[in-house]
């Protein structure tokens, strides 16, 4: 049984997710209910839970705030929210689990399901750092961190330093500024989602580049681009006029 605490200020939130959690996630044992961000520090030293449920809108303090306040995050933490489409963001960003209200019982599941195999695996909490760090920023920002999901676990690296990113089947693999890589375990599609408003655009069915390294445009049927590194790639004849199109929004020419 998993040691959980739930913590929603609101009472009708918190005896919904309650009930979710009983009836269908037995895999959890809830040992305190919590409905400020104080008395949600104080269980948690206490009775050290594996895994947190935490509304991030408590009153008074926010639920990042009491993390902030914590010594040591040896728990898995799923977050509850109502919040904005930054927020959600910045959770995706991290690679967090998060639940918006009202709670869906698959997706409830779904996240529970992750986070014990993590607690199992003493897997926990690697992203925490992460998220405090995107909350305080903008999406769009090139400072935003990332969590890469890698073969490894998690990585966790700064968008800015990210040249382009290049499809190897379902696999996407980041090609850096320092020369690095690193393959990630999801294919590049979902990393075009993600990282659209962060200055990204995909130009061509492989590749995924950040218009912050591209230094020169060559001219051609579809073209090519040089990115700050001297690396060259290519821009489908497609993705052509979408790609000029991102130029001229992002440098503003």
């Amino acid at each position: 049984m998993i040691k959980t605490i739930l913590v929603d200020d609101e009472p009708r939130g918190l005896n919904t997710l309650k009930k979710l959690v009983q009836e269908y996630c037995p895999e959890l044992k809830i040992i305190a209910e919590c409905a400020d961000a104080d008395s949600a520090k104080e269980k948690i030293e206490l009775l050290e839970p594996q895994l947190v449920f935490l509304d991030i809108s408590l009153a008074g303090k926010s639920g990042f705030d009491m993390l902030t306040e914590l010594e040591h995050i040896n728990f898995e933490i799923i977050f509850v929210t109502a919040h904005n489409e930054y927020t959600l963001q910045a959770f995706r960003y991290s690679a967090v689990d998060y639940l918006v209200k009202p709670i869906d019982e698959d997706l409830l599941t779904d996240a529970v399901k992750r986070a014990v195999k993590k607690v199992s695996a003493a897997f926990v909490n690697n992203n925490i750092t992460t998220l405090l760090h995107n909350i305080r920023k903008s999406p769009s920002n090139q400072e935003t961190k990332l969590c890469i999901s890698s073969l490894k676990g998690f990585q966790v690296v700064d968008v800015k330093d990210i040249l382009y990113c290049e499809a190897s089947g379902s696999y996407t693999n980041f090609h850096f500024t320092s020369g690095n890589t690193i393959c990630s375990a999801k294919p590049i599609y979902e990393y075009e989602e993600l990282l659209a408003d962060a200055g990204f655009v995909r130009i061509h069915k492989s590749y995924l580049v950040n218009l912050l390294h591209i230094k020169e445009y060559v001219r051609g049927e579809g073209g090519s681009v040089i990115l700050s590194n001297n690396t060259e790639v290519e821009v489908s004849r497609r993705k052509k006029d979408l790609f000029l199109s991102r130029m001229k929004d992002y440098y503003k020419f």
